[in-house]
């Protein structure tokens, strides 16, 4: 069988990619710019190419057909449109990552199947990935294409920390904030609903549905079964740093509104995406790839990424400003206290 992944060094695509090629003998081939070809598995092919030049990109793939193409890097009607140009009729199934954000916010009901309404008014992010399906999907009905959905929650890896409220430079100036006994902020009370996935685990579901003739045409949501509250999320990476927890509770309407100027999009991440419960029904991909389960629960999989990232300087990116916002929120929050 023989794959190519637009992207492909992602957090997602990298454990996907060495599934297929290091444990299921797939050829394996990567379509991107080149910059991360260092974490490719032996093996691997690469075509050097910047896909939004369609030209170059229709030249570097010609004469080339492959059982399943991966989308991991098409946000935008435009681009899924591009894709259809380039692959109609070079692949036996293209799947689009799309993404569990595009459930409807708030959902009718917290339990979340493949069938829950797609809408988002909160976030520009999640209403083009539901354009993007849409374009897709017609083009299946109307012309056979044969595309396959997935619908990714909050994936990560050993590289990631999952979090609610973090700034611009990513997560790791919340775990500096832990280790230096500073607290930190929850969006809500922290007892809303969430579930997190290891890539590898990720992998299992998504290489499953490649070349799955049950898949074509189809949507699947790729998630693990555990759910944990935000504040048991955030306890469980408190306790493998082995510090306190000072869990500060602030209100997603209230971040949203405060963190706007200083361009931290809560309105889509928090209102559109964390701040409400969901829990995933996960059956109708079991169906479809019957290996599929949770091998890494996340307090195994938090200590593999805090290992990792508290051993490599480079995952170590402070965010002053992050860090100086934390503390004026808190600090205004406190103030208002004591004039009531």
């Amino acid at each position: 069988m023989k794959a190519l992944f637009i992207g492909g060094t992602g957090t997602i695509s990298t454990a996907i990619v060495k599934r297929l090629a290091e444990d299921l003998g797939w050829e394996v081939w990567l379509l991107n710019r080149g910059n991360r070809s260092s974490v490719n598995p032996e093996g691997v092919h690469q075509i050097i190419c910047d896909i939004s030049d369609e030209a170059a990109a229709a030249k570097a793939l010609e004469g080339m057909t492959f059982d399943v193409v991966s989308e991991f890097i098409g946000f935008t009607v435009d681009q899924v449109e591009r894709d259809y140009r380039l692959f109609r009729g070079k692949t036996k199934q293209y799947m689009y990552i799309s993404s569990a954000s595009a459930y409807n916010k708030p959902a009718a009901g917290y339990i979340i199947t493949e069938g829950t309404t797609l809408a988002n008014p909160h976030w520009e992010y999640s209403r083009n990935k539901i354009a993007c399906e849409e374009f897709l999907m017609k083009k299946y009905r109307e012309e056979g294409f044969p595309v396959t959905i997935v619908r990714p929650s909050h994936t990560y890896d050993e590289r990631n920390v999952p979090l609610g409220v973090h700034g611009k430079k990513g997560f790791y100036q919340v775990i500096r904030r832990m280790l230096d006994g500073k607290p930190v902020i929850i969006q809500g009370d922290g007892s809303s609903l969430w579930t997190t996935t290891f890539n590898t685990d990720f992998a299992i579901g998504y290489t499953g549905l490649m070349g799955n003739r049950h898949a074509i045409g189809e949507a699947f949501q790729i998630t693990g079964d555990e759910t944990l509250t935000w504040d048991q999320i955030y306890q469980t990476i408190a306790d493998a740093l082995g510090v306190e927890l000072r869990a500060y509770h602030v209100a997603s309407e209230y971040l949203s509104a405060v963190g706007d100027k200083y361009g931290f999009d809560f309105e889509g991440s928090l209102t559109g995406d964390k701040s409400v419960s969901v829990v995933f029904d996960n059956r109708k991909l079991k169906r479809a790839v019957p290996d599929m389960r949770t091998n890494v629960r996340f307090d195994q999989g938090v200590r593999i990424a805090l290992d990792y990232v508290l051993s490599h300087p480079e995952c170590q990116v402070e965010d002053p400003e992050f860090d100086a916002w934390c503390d004026r929120v808190i600090e205004v929050l406190e103030e208002s206290k004591s004039r009531i």
